[in-house]
């Protein structure tokens, strides 16, 4: 039986003589004619093949047959198909292979294995395995692929004639980049990337030139090189060469094109393309409308990933969404709120519309897409016209899935709600129980609690004992509490602006006459760092930083550089709004002081002016 060719979980492998025992059964045979390759299907009860040169299927023939091929829906079709033909060439064959493989394909094995026991799938296979010789180069390296995706033995006689006649056309050195790059897709699948032939393949690419490649090759060959050809870093002149060369035709690339070559520099970590990765961008406007969801979802995890955003892209984008959050996929809708989430952008178009479609469709979502949907609400400090309704709906969702969450994904949610002040009580209980923390510290049991998750819980514990009075469930035990949220890389505090802090210094010892009279960076104990910190008296007179007693008011400066903001409004990150939240909380006077109010101020005089304004009007008050 042909199943026990299939290499899945748990099959056997047979010998390589298991195809020729196993189909002469069944095929009656036909003369075979020299120098051709077409195979000749007769309708019969039984399929019947001979290779014929005399009737070859013309181009327009071909272009119907696989017009109705890529319509077929099951197997059975294909088959059904098959039997209609009367004359087939040799990549129609293995094209038949290819679609059988597309309905077929479920992970690493077949849904239905039992498709290859089918007469007409038996016959075609023999036809091919006796018959290599005679194929075309395209034709043969092609059956060669689809062998692979149905997942046939390697050693089976089929496969190893296959590999073998590939072997000797490969010597030959005349293969385009096309068949080169279907063939290195193949022994990647057998061999994988250490593969003798694969190696081979790429030598011959390597020897052309690029800049001739047509857009397909071009396509084909990073398509092969994303597979394995060339993910341990090798290649590197052949992917600049090629890098150069999409440049410049970019403007000819269709929505899937985009969206592969993407997916491509993102598998690779061409960092150093980023001509390309912009050039990418300013295509992908025109195909926003056009994109799948699936290639929408590649275009927008690369932009993530290389840190470019388009201003025509995003309004392409705030035009399109609306009219698909209620019908994308969930991973689609997830991925657009991630982007605009990680390039800081606010969109109340956007963001609107996915609360909309949040609330009607949360049930449709996983515990990961919830999540990351919410995070990008808080990260921004955005609240939709529908807040109450989608927080109701986070609770509902909370209530019933509650255990579907992984820890760290609940911590993420339940933090994004303060973000937004909205205050999940009922579950941050449960986050401070023993229970819990024991199964997320089991999740870092090698390398110790991460510690931007120990700042997010002490921010949901200062949060509940700041703002949520009537708490009365379990404290977050000291053990878990860090003492500052300032930390480098990812932190729940931005770190100030260089320059526009020693700007504001020098303006500040203007105004007050001597450096002691504010202190710089100075922790809290409740984890915030202030930027710049000033102390007064109950008359209003500026006091030393060293002072402790008779200080009335602290005053806190915010000084809030461009990286506190979201990058199109001057709306405060969620994080930023949260922090002068927590500060007058804890009795602060908070002053900020925006760049986009300092920026204008051109003189030394107009500096003074502006902090005196700003800091003792504060304390007046």
């Amino acid at each position: 039986s042909l199943l026990h060719c299939i290499r899945s979980h748990g099959c056997r492998q047979l010998k390589p003589d298991c195809w020729k025992r196993n189909l002469t059964t069944t095929i009656v045979r036909e003369p075979t004619f020299v120098g051709s390759n077409s195979v000749g299907l007769h309708k019969d009860s039984f399929p019947r093949f001979r290779l014929t040169q005399l009737h070859r299927p013309t181009a327009t023939e071909e272009e119907v047959f696989h017009r109705h091929l890529n319509s077929c829906s099951s197997s059975r079709q294909v088959l059904r198909l098959l039997r209609t033909v009367e004359i087939m060439s040799d990549t129609m064959a293995a094209a038949v292979l290819h679609c059988v493989a597309d309905l077929e394909q479920d992970g690493h094995s077949l849904k239905d294995p039992s498709v290859l026991e089918n007469v007409t799938i038996r016959a075609l296979c023999l036809q091919l395995e006796e018959d290599s010789g005679r194929l075309t180069d395209g034709g043969l390296v092609s059956a060669l692929l689809a062998c692979t995706r149905l997942y046939l033995d390697p050693w089976s006689t089929l496969m190893v004639r296959l590999v073998s006649e590939s072997q000797e056309r490969l010597d030959k050195g005349e293969m385009t980049v096309e068949q080169l790059c279907i063939l290195g897709q193949a022994m990647l699948a057998i061999e994988g990337p250490g593969s003798v032939m694969l190696e081979q393949v790429m030598s011959q690419i390597q020897r052309q030139e690029p800049a001739q490649w047509s857009l397909e090759d071009l396509s084909a060959v990073y398509r092969l090189l994303q597979s394995g050809g060339g993910l341990d870093g090798k290649y590197c002149d052949l992917l600049n060469a090629m890098h150069t060369h999409a440049v410049t035709v970019t403007s000819r690339m269709n929505p899937t094109v985009v969206s592969e070559l993407l997916s491509v520099l993102v598998s690779l970590n061409q960092t150093q393309a980023m001509p390309l990765v912009i050039n990418l961008c300013k295509q992908a406007v025109r195909h926003v409308p056009h994109f799948t969801d699936e290639e929408l979802t590649l275009v927008l995890g690369a932009l993530m990933h290389f840190g470019h955003s388009d201003h025509y892209f995003v309004q392409a984008m705030e035009r399109y969404v609306p009219t698909v959050a209620f019908t994308s996929h969930p991973e689609t809708v997830t991925k657009v709120m991630q982007f605009f989430s990680r390039r800081n952008i606010l969109s109340p178009l956007v963001f609107d519309s996915v609360a909309e479609s949040f609330v009607y469709r949360a049930d449709e979502y996983n515990t990961s897409q919830v999540a990351r949907q919410i995070m990008a609400y808080g990260k921004l400090g955005y609240l939709p016209p529908n807040a109450g309704d989608v927080f109701r709906k986070v609770e509902t969702t909370l209530q019933k899935r509650f255990s579907h969450f992984q820890p760290r994904t609940l911590i993420n949610l339940l933090h994004s709600c303060i973000l937004v002040e909205r205050f999940p009580v009922n579950f941050v209980s449960k986050v401070f129980g023993s229970y819990f923390l024991q199964q997320l510290q089991g999740k870092y049991c090698d390398t110790g609690m991460d510690r931007y998750v120990l700042s997010q819980l002490t921010q949901l514990y200062i949060t509940v004992k700041l703002e949520c009075p009537f708490y009365e469930g379990p404290r977050l035990l000291p053990r878990y509490r860090v003492k500052s949220f300032l930390t480098p890389g990812r932190s729940l505090e931005t770190p100030v602006d260089t320059h526009l802090y020693n700007s504001v210094k020098n303006g500040l010892l203007n105004l007050l006459g001597a450096r002691s009279y504010f202190g710089s960076k100075v922790l809290t104990p409740y984890c915030y760092t202030i930027d710049m910190e000033i102390k007064v008296d109950e008359d209003g007179y500026v006091l030393p930083a060293s002072y402790n007693d008779d200080v009335y008011k602290r005053i806190a400066l915010c000084i809030d550089g461009q990286k506190r903001f979201t990058t199109n409004t001057r709306q405060l990150l969620g994080k930023e709004a949260t922090k002068q939240r927590h500060l007058r909380l804890l009795g602060y006077e908070v002053v900020q002081i925006p760049f986009y109010e300092f920026e204008k101020l051109q003189t030394k005089a107009s500096v003074v002016e502006y902090l005196h304004q700003k800091i003792f009007l504060t304390v007046t008050d």
